[in-house]
């Protein structure tokens, strides 16, 4: 699989550019690949897109191999993915907590803080996408941060904004990244921060000031919503209870992969909104945020995927 449109023929059109954190999950049951930009990508080759992700890891080390494998697994390009002779591959500590809910301890420092703008800014004369999936963590240090701007700024489509705050993320940061976005996907937890560091009134004016087209909330059990600037309307829907929670972590990564998808796939915003939530409550059935079985898992959701209605011609 590839992203990119180098056999001469269309660009493709749920072409997806990714651009973050890959690194090694140490959860209870064990080490898996994941971060958020990782795992949207997962999702997302898994509905017929085509992400690209642009991060880096350690040239020779267990963490780095067990991303690479991952990414096989998944069948996704490793293109995007650079190789640091110096830094290690990023290790996240994921601590469970009561509920199924988790913090992260995530170690400083690491090979994702260091992604090449000349080596990430060579892949995009050959890559067309359709959307751009970025978050704030990897632009923690000043060099990442500068090659993923820059490849924000060149890369000729809409973005969205998976903020995830953690540990490393304050409000300077979490603005600047606001300001580069047209959709925003946060939790309910973020957007009352988002507030506090914006001294913003309500969701709406966070739409307006940000200039943003999209806000999407997240809020667990409660469910979502979602503020379109295109005509005013709020979308919402209601929490899954009847879903057995085994952990939250990779919840919202999956919400975003799943939307996102939808959209790729021109669906009805509404429905799409819908599956997104559902799809992120099966997740919380699974340890961690990988799929443990994906043979199984995935072909009922790429099917009710296919039968959402599509968006009108005038939305």
């Amino acid at each position: 699989m590839s992203a990119s449109s180098s056999s001469g023929g269309p660009p493709d059109s749920r072409a997806v550019l990714v651009l973050g954190e890959a690194l090694v999950d140490e959860l209870p049951g064990g080490p898996v690949a994941g971060g958020a930009p990782l795992n949207v990508a997962c999702h997302l080759r898994a509905f017929g897109c085509a992400p690209l992700l642009v991060s880096r890891i350690g040239a020779d080390d267990a963490a780095g191999r067990r991303v690479e494998a991952a990414m096989r697994d998944a069948e996704l390009s490793l293109d995007g993915v650079q190789r640091d002779a110096q830094r290690p591959t990023g290790i996240v500590q994921v601590q469970m907590q009561a509920e199924g809910m988790h913090r992260f301890v995530i170690g400083a420092d690491a090979a994702w803080d260091h992604v090449d703008a000349q080596e990430a800014l060579a892949l995009l004369p050959a890559l067309a996408p359709r959307f751009v999936y970025f978050g704030c963590l990897a632009q923690r240090q000043p060099v990442s941060r500068g090659a993923f701007r820059a490849m924000l700024s060149r890369a000729e489509a809409p973005r969205l904004l998976d903020l995830n705050l953690r540990d490393g993320v304050d409000a300077r940061l979490a603005l600047d990244c606001l300001a580069l976005a047209d959709w925003l996907k946060v939790n309910d937890e973020e957007l009352a921060q988002l507030r506090v560091w914006s001294d913003c009134a309500d969701p709406f004016e966070l739409l307006r000031r940000f200039g943003l087209q999209r806000l999407i909330v997240t809020r667990g059990a409660a469910g979502y919503f979602c503020l379109d600037a295109h005509d005013a309307q709020c979308v919402e829907g209601p929490g899954l209870t009847q879903v057995p929670v085994v952990d939250t972590v990779g919840a919202g990564d999956a919400f975003s992969a799943c939307l996102l998808a939808a959209h790729l796939c021109g669906k009805d915003w509404g429905a799409g909104l819908a599956l997104a939530n559902e799809f992120a409550a099966a997740m919380c059935g699974q340890a961690g945020a990988c799929v443990a079985d994906p043979a199984s898992f995935y072909p009922p959701w790429r099917q009710a995927l296919a039968a959402l209605p599509q968006a009108r011609s005038d939305t």
